[in-house]
């Protein structure tokens, strides 16, 4: 074994005198100047690194990376990169899930498969399902991101902020063009692009009318031949 391997067992070992569960101790990775609380259970390809803090009856991984940041009590990781942010008590996240650094995930949040956070405050109870992108926002308590909504934070130059009132419902591939407020309550349209504020307990729409234009297959059938 080498001085790490070494090193990495004495930091295991110290832990599950702790009462943290580490089943498999070949492919997780604890490094010195971890704090784990009792209870939590620590799942194959994880890797904490110095300075990490995680709370009581947490299931981390597996495969999970957490740097430089705190994790609450009852949390869950599946699949998860976390760097220099906070994720708060009975947080749900993953699989497949990247939070980047000076986020704040609240309590009892879920974020679903292939979602980004970045630079953004998520309050209590939200639920940003799966394909979704957060940046550079500060969203509300139990709002509801239908799947494939981003928001558009970057304009070439500046970084822009998004703001998501409580109770919100966003409809699925919304995008929200930054700078841009959504009051308590409001609700978008699937496929909506929004780049106006939306009052308090209103449907933003931002798209084109249907047009159904019919017998188009039969005169562009030219385009269609082998």
């Amino acid at each position: 074994m080498t001085k790490n391997d070494i090193r990495n067992q004495k930091s295991i070992e110290f832990h599950e005198k702790n009462g943290v569960k580490i089943p498999y101790h070949q492919s997780v990775i604890i490094e010195e100047n971890v704090t784990i609380g009792s209870g939590t259970e620590i799942l194959p390809n994880t890797m904490i690194f110095s300075g990490v803090t995680i709370g009581e009856n947490c299931v981390i991984g597996p495969n999970t990376l957490i740097k430089e940041s705190t994790i609450g009590n009852g949390v869950k990781l599946n699949s998860v990169q976390c760097y220099q942010s906070k994720v708060l008590d009975n947080a749900d996240i993953g699989p497949f899930v990247h939070i980047r650094p000076n986020s704040v995930i609240g309590e009892k949040v879920h974020l679903g498969n292939f979602v980004e956070v970045k630079n953004s405050n998520i309050d209590e109870s939200t639920k940003v399902s799966h394909l979704t992108y957060v940046g550079d926002a500060d969203v509300g308590k139990r709002v509801n991101f239908g799947c494939g909504t981003v928001t558009v934070n970057y304009d070439g130059k500046n970084k822009h902020r998004t703001t998501i009132g409580d109770d919100c419902f966003l409809g699925c591939n919304t995008n929200l063009v930054a700078p841009v407020a959504l009051c308590d309550g409001a609700y978008t349209a699937a496929g909506s692009t929004i780049t106006e504020d939306i009052p308090a307990d209103s449907l933003g729409i931002a798209r084109a009318r249907q047009v159904n234009i019919e017998g188009w297959r039969e005169k562009n059938k030219d385009r269609f031949k082998k």
